[in-house]
């Protein structure tokens, strides 16, 4: 497909989501790709006046580059189904459940894919049966947020109470996860393409967001390192995971690998960042395919019905 064949492109972008910032930095890369390709593509900062615009604006396609609620949830999807404009990434369902980690590893745990233990905190939990149960350290994430926002890594049954109280100012269901000591990866997923896998290795604590953003000390390694057979197996994973959630297009699923090799599936995200930091970009080039390539290859998925 040339860009000629895609008409009038809105990059959505920013939005009212705690991820606004970075998502006006990844729009704004996608948008000038795509200009730079002749696309003839608008940056639109998205609020609830964005729905009546692209309808007056004719436009014929959306690419999707907000994070987080509201942009990807499933809420905007929803809105351009009944606009009946195409958009990237996933449809509603599975906007929906790739942004729910409670939701994804109830689902992952239904089929058998691995995923870390877990439990559910609220005001009356017992916080010491869910450290008996998950171990210390564990991690400590709202269900519905991105970007690490509001995660904490907590040693100690006495940080427990305020990592919940922390996490619990971004969203209003708050889960404990198992801390799995072993390799960050991730990998992409273009189409039916499963991208070569990245290694993340950062000195902070965790891959926190000064680790994904703002720090130029963050390692990734691609190729990863790991034998040929294990990564394939842990691409497999990933797009069975993604297929699961109903999530298609493109996307990022992350993992963590325990000492013995084992890769468990922590979370899935349907609009990952294109920042200069980002992993997506990263995997592409390792693939052949440069920036510009990329954009193209994603604006495509808008074309698949879902």
């Amino acid at each position: 497909m040339k860009y000629r064949d895609f008409g009038k492109v809105a990059v959505l972008m920013g939005g009212p989501s705690a991820e606004r910032e970075v998502s006006l930095k990844s729009g704004n890369a996608v948008l000038a790709a795509l200009k730079h390709q002749g696309v003839d593509a608008h940056g639109v900062d998205a609020d609830k006046s964005t729905f009546r615009w692209l309808e007056d604006g004719k436009f014929e396609r959306a690419f999707i580059m907000l994070h987080g609620r509201w942009g990807e949830d499933g809420v905007i999807q929803g809105a351009l189904e009944v606009l009946d404009i195409p958009y990237t990434g996933s449809g509603v369902l599975g906007s929906a459940l790739g942004m729910d980690k409670l939701k994804s590893k109830d689902l992952w745990s239904a089929v058998g894919i691995p995923t870390p233990a877990y439990a559910v905190l609220e005001s009356g939990t017992d916080l010491d049966k869910v450290a008996d149960k998950l171990g210390l350290p564990l991690f400590v994430k709202p269900v519905r947020e991105g970007s690490s926002l509001g995660v904490s890594k907590v040693k100690t049954v006495n940080e427990l109470k305020s990592a919940w109280r922390s996490a619990a100012k971004y969203d209003d269901q708050v889960i404990a996860e198992r801390f799995i000591n072993g390799a960050e990866i991730t990998c992409g997923i273009l189409g039916d393409q499963a991208l070569p896998l990245i290694k993340i290795e950062t000195d902070r604590e965790f891959y926190d967001y000064e680790a994904k953003y703002l720090l130029d000390t963050t390692r990734y390694l691609c190729p990863c390192g790991l034998p040929a057979d294990q990564e394939r197996s842990i691409q497999v994973l990933a797009q069975r995971a993604f297929a699961v959630l109903g999530c298609g297009g493109w996307g990022r699923v992350d993992f963590m690998c325990d000492k013995q090799g084992q890769a468990y599936v922590l979370e899935v995200n349907t609009v990952p960042g294109m920042t200069d930091h980002s992993l997506v970009p990263k995997a592409a080039k390792q693939a052949g395919m440069d920036f510009d390539e990329l954009v193209l290859r994603i604006l495509e998925t808008a074309d698949v019905a879902r």
